[in-house]
């Protein structure tokens, strides 16, 4: 049988058996070790605010537009940090394709098992030196390379990085490695520390933070800025603490309308300039080099060069039939967790 966590209805988790799924031709089967919770993007799936719950996306017009969900409980198996072992494999799988007992990152979500096009784990085998817990972070990291990317970071420059959970430590780390004066900012005392560890040059409270980086940089504010807590009145004041022309790089999910951002000031003022990450697509200008597949490989080579460590992100390792415990720490104790990880065995 095959183990799958779903959300049978808001704040309600269930992990439920299910016969196990025939091997079809050209694929491979792989069973999961370790498969990481989003504490953003999944939490709206959980507490039943993500907007595909209640709107629908026309992904040929890119548009959102009114009626039935494109999304309804229960909702199977979301997730996209997995790490896992191949256990099984097609007679006509291409050449490539990774042996059996190889670990293997990927994306299929909180199952204990997967059944996959052999394909999509061409290339995505574990470096050797990187434990496997780690390389769950691939597509976590390369969120926060895109926004780093994004945000176009240069040597010397100070860059603001609003919100500290495991995205903007990451994020945090990243700049650094750029060679950027990074500002970490997070309401938390805890995760301000992380940040420090992580390679910020300091850490701010959200609390007067964009007075208290144009203090630091001689009354100029900060070159760029980086949000990706999700919170719109961190991005506020993300667009307050940079230079006129600053860029501000949104990498959150919002969620709702944006109560306490108010374009009408320093936005408007101050001419900042207001772009856009998600993991959907690289920055225009970086298209014809750069890809998902790319950022994900650059970061695990981080990982490998020991350059990143992720070992201390990794708060709880949670057994997968305990995934209720999880989601619960995540939504109603936060500050006590950062990466939460469902192990299956």
């Amino acid at each position: 049988m095959e183990v799958v966590v779903q959300f049978s209805a808001p704040r309600r988790v269930e992990v439920i058996s299910r016969e196990v799924t025939p091997l079809p031709p050209g694929h491979v089967r792989v069973r999961t070790r370790y498969s990481g919770i989003s504490a953003g993007t999944e939490l709206t799936a959980y507490r039943g605010t993500n907007p595909y719950l209640t709107r629908v996306w026309d992904p040929q017009r890119r548009l959102f537009a009114e009626g039935t969900g494109g999304l309804e409980y229960p909702v199977a198996g979301w997730g996209y940090s997995e790490v896992g072992q191949v256990v099984e494999i097609a007679a006509d799988a291409p050449c490539g394709t990774p042996g059996i007992g190889t670990y293997v990152w990927g994306i299929w979500g909180h199952r204990s098992e997967a059944v996959l096009p052999a394909e999509r784990i061409v290339g995505h085998e574990v470096p050797a030196g990187v434990d496997p817990i780690a390389a769950s972070f691939t597509r976590v990291g390369a969120i926060a390379l895109n926004a780093v990317l994004a945000a176009d970071v240069h040597l010397g420059e100070t860059v603001a990085v609003f919100g500290q959970g495991v995205l903007g430590l990451l994020t945090t780390r990243l700049a650094a490695l750029n060679g950027a004066t990074v500002v970490a900012v997070d309401a938390l005392p805890a995760r301000r520390e992380s940040a420090l560890a992580f390679g910020a040059d300091v850490a701010l409270a959200p609390d007067g933070a964009a007075e208290e980086i144009r203090n630091r940089t001689g009354g100029l504010g900060a070159d760029t800025a980086v949000d990706i807590s999700g919170s719109y009145r961190a991005l506020h004041e993300a667009i307050r603490s940079v230079a006129v022309g600053g860029r501000v790089v949104a990498s959150g999910f919002y969620q709702g309308e944006g109560l306490g951002l108010r374009l009408g000031e320093e936005f408007h003022h101050n001419r900042v300039q207001l772009v856009c990450s998600q993991i959907g697509g690289v920055p225009p200008h970086l298209a014809p080099r750069w890809s998902q597949d790319r950022l994900q490989h650059v970061f695990l080579a981080q990982l490998a060069a020991k350059t990143v460590d992720v070992g201390p992100l990794v708060s709880h390792v949670i057994p997968a039939e305990h995934a209720a415990e999880a989601y619960d720490l995540l939504d109603q104790r936060p500050a006590e967790a950062l990466q939460v990880m469902l192990e299956f065995t």
